[in-house]
């Protein structure tokens, strides 16, 4: 059970190892884009490719789609980037139903584990399959692999990482679980936990008064989706503008503080603590660029960008 392309790297897996997948699960094709035709999920996309069997229910509560379920007594249930599942599908196999999650449990429940790793400056993140129970992310943990963040680690790049080593955690989890040689650990309850809940937009906006890592690792966890934004202001630029590359330089800062300038090859931001160096930027109405190319298409080169 699965939507997205992070899903789609654990079914290939389970394939791999020779497993039968009696059926995929996925969401209803969504309109999508200008001509708002009808898109399938990447897991569906992919399942279709295999010549597996796709359901796509409305509601998971469906009579028929859970009587669809008991009728290809499965013996475990893989669940990975899908919705919240009702006791009622969850209690079905035998084995039962376990969640692959990025993170490490029980830190960064939620629905955004990975940008929160990041924008929080973790050192380290990873992956947990746990027992699904009526709750979000608090069943008992199966397994766990643990991954270290690099200094330049953006959401997109853990992003990858995670998805690989999730995939062979979750054909290790099946494996065990079919060889009754796992054992079911119960989440710690500490008091520092930290959540990992959906992002709206108003978490994107960069606030150039925070200190300036802090601006850095917001960047970074909102790179490449869904990107921080700032207000910009100046002669030949206006608009939202979204950031989803930079590098914070600690030091004195080398003007007013929240003024974007040119300086040679370089596109920085003055701010409280130091600079951040701009290396990719996507102006209003303009696609996604590295800075040399934006630079190179401002002609009065000595002004300077006010952001908000």
């Amino acid at each position: 059970m699965g939507t997205p392309e992070f899903a789609v790297a654990p079914l290939q897996a389970i394939l791999e190892d020779g497993h039968q997948v009696s059926a995929v699960v996925t969401v209803p094709d969504k309109p999508a884009g200008r001509g708002r035709k009808l898109r399938s999920s990447a897991v569906k996309e992919f399942a279709l490719k295999q010549g597996l069997k796709v359901l796509q229910p409305e509601k998971l509560r469906n009579e028929a789609f859970i009587s669809e379920l008991h009728a290809l007594k499965a013996d475990v249930y893989v669940v990975v980037a899908f919705r919240m599942l009702p006791a009622a599908v969850w209690q079905i196999p035998k084995l039962g139903t376990f969640n692959l999650h990025a993170s490490l449990l029980p830190q960064y429940r939620g629905a955004a584990p990975i940008n929160w790793a990041v924008i929080n400056g973790e050192k380290k993140s990873g992956v947990t399959t746990f027992l699904i129970d009526d709750k979000i992310d608090t069943g008992n943990i199966l397994l766990q692999r643990e991954v270290p963040l690099s200094a330049d680690e953006t959401a997109g790049s853990l992003h990858d990482k995670l998805m690989v080593v999730g995939a062979g955690l979750v054909v290790e989890t099946i494996n065990q679980l079919a060889t009754d040689s796992i054992q079911p650990k119960k989440q710690q309850e500490t008091v520092d936990l930290k959540p990992a809940p959906k992002i709206f937009k108003e978490d994107c906006k960069i606030d150039w008064a925070a200190p300036g890592k802090q601006i850095e690792s917001l960047i970074r966890g909102l790179s490449p989706y869904p990107a921080a934004f700032t207000e910009i202001t100046g002669v030949e630029l206006n608009g939202v503008c979204k950031i989803t590359g930079a590098k914070f330089i600690p030091g004195a800062a080398n003007g007013a503080s929240a003024q974007m300038k040119i300086e040679g090859k370089k596109l920085v931001v003055s701010l409280v603590d130091g600079i951040l160096e701009i290396s990719q930027i996507q102006p209003q109405g303009k696609r996604s660029m590295p800075a040399i190319d934006f630079i190179n298409g401002i002609q009065d080169k000595s002004q300077t960008f006010k952001l908000s």
